[in-house]
């Protein structure tokens, strides 16, 4: 049985049409120039995730305000 998040391109017995293909290439060359864009981490910015998610707006006892 296969898993449903099974990222096998190349599945046996199933053709793509040449515009699938084209489509598939295109995606592989926008996620790898995404992945260039990526920005760089923060120096010196607070660690974990972030406390705005949360609704909480204080670290440390400080009050943070953007």
């Amino acid at each position: 049985m296969l898993n449903d998040n099974d990222n096998n391109l190349e599945t046996p017995g199933k053709v793509l049409s040449p515009a699938a293909r084209r489509a598939l290439e295109e995606a592989a060359a926008r996620r790898e120039a995404n992945a260039a864009l990526e920005l760089p981490a923060e120096i010196g910015g607070r660690g974990g995730a972030e406390p705005v998610r949360f609704g909480d707006w204080e670290i440390n006892g400080r009050a943070i305000d953007f």
